[in-house]
């Protein structure tokens, strides 16, 4: 089949591992004929927001990469948070789909998708959502002017021709019911997902990667990640490590210290010499750590490394919010403050090497029922 991937709500970046890249990735090797469309925005490789030059190229995921310039007769500013772009309808029009995915619910440039199926009707027209009430709509303007009136707009005149909004979480469905005004029947819930490894492939990679870290058997390795600012609650994190004993225990840090924590988090980082901090890494270097892990933490607001991390068959401790709750299964922890995550990460120290290995599976099969990218890509092609 030939599938359409269109980035021009949100970024596409070369070379990670976000949804965008593993639904893109799988497509191609199941033998697909892929193109993606995509805005000029990026997370450069420190992390941060950058913009890039409108060209035509071979992406890292496999498929023809084409980074579409916003309109012209509009002053950029105004052009990037309406979304809308030059050259869209022609390159559809020369790739000739069989299936699109427009990847985020947020643009005006929708319109112009709804004019091509509308004259291509044979199409099969996806959008995701990854909007919800704790990403979105956060102050007046957001709300009320870019999201009520132009992207729901938007969207719900190009509604008809949609076969579904495929949301990423539970909170996803809330914010498209009762914000953007949808039916129960026009969302469906699409998690983000991961690589789910075989029994040997995830031995063979675990075993490596806590030799190479030196991790020995009877250690328990802690891993958070992510772009680390307030609200990801690293700095909790660290202080609950602190109050654990002993030195059978590791805490390894990959990602990016925003300013608003850094100052803070260095010297708490400092003052234990269980926790490493590793910088940013690359998707396949994170899958490894994640592997070697045997807890991934996640206090604060939510993150797409949650869901790699049980792929990775990570026991967890996870924020006590709606959109957790479908992951958590006699694998870990949700908690809602700092008392009760201190008390996750001690009992999670003091559990034995069978108990993590209990609750190993149990997230294994999680993956397997939600987040396997080999069955999520199959999705919009039915």
């Amino acid at each position: 089949m030939r599938i359409a991937h269109l980035c021009l709500s949100n970024f596409y970046v070369d070379n990670c591992a976000y949804q965008e890249n593993q639904l893109v990735a799988q497509h191609v090797r199941d033998g697909h004929e892929v193109m993606v469309i995509a805005s000029t925005e990026v997370i450069d490789d420190k992390g941060s927001l950058n913009y890039v030059t409108p060209s035509s190229y071979l992406g890292s995921d496999g498929a023809l990469v084409h980074r579409i310039p916003y309109r012209r007769w509009l002053l950029e500013k105004i052009a990037r948070k309406l979304r809308l772009y030059e050259g869209t309808y022609k390159l559809l029009s020369d790739f000739k789909p069989d299936v699109i995915l427009f990847h985020g619910s947020c643009a005006l440039e929708i319109l112009v998708i709804a004019e091509y199926v509308q004259q291509h009707p044979k199409v099969a027209w996806y959008v995701d959502s990854h909007e919800d009430f704790n990403n979105s709509a956060r102050n007046v303007t957001s709300k009320w002017m870019l999201h009520w009136l132009i992207y729901r707009t938007a969207l719900k005149l190009a509604l008809p021709k949609v076969r579904k909004v495929l949301c990423i979480t539970p909170e996803t469905i809330l914010f498209q019911r009762e914000f953007y005004g949808l039916k129960a029947d026009q969302v469906e819930l699409f998690p983000l997902g991961g690589d789910v490894y075989e029994d040997g492939a995830y031995q063979n990679v675990r075993m490596a990667e806590r030799y190479a870290r030196g991790i020995t058997d009877d250690t328990c390795l802690f891993v958070q990640t992510g772009k680390m600012d307030t609200v990801k609650k690293l700095a909790s994190t660290l202080r609950a490590f602190r109050q654990i004993p002993g030195d059978h225990v590791r805490l390894v840090l990959a990602g990016k210290l925003m300013h608003d924590v850094e100052s803070e988090v260095q010297t708490l980082i400092a003052a234990d010499p269980r926790v490493s901090f590793i910088g940013w890494v690359n998707p396949e270097t994170l899958k490894n750590l994640l592997c070697a892990a045997d807890v991934y933490v996640q206090p604060g607001t939510q993150s797409a490394t949650m869901q790699m991390s049980l792929c990775c068959r990570c026991a967890v401790v996870l924020d006590d919010v709606t959109s957790h709750h479908i992951y958590h299964d006699r694998n870990g922890y949700l908690v809602q403050n700092d008392s009760q995550l201190a008390a996750a990460l001690l009992n999670m120290s003091n559990s034995s090497r069978e108990e993590l290995l209990a609750m190993s599976k149990c997230s294994h099969d999680i993956a397997l029922r939600w987040l396997d990218y080999r069955k999520l890509a199959r999705r919009i092609l039915s």
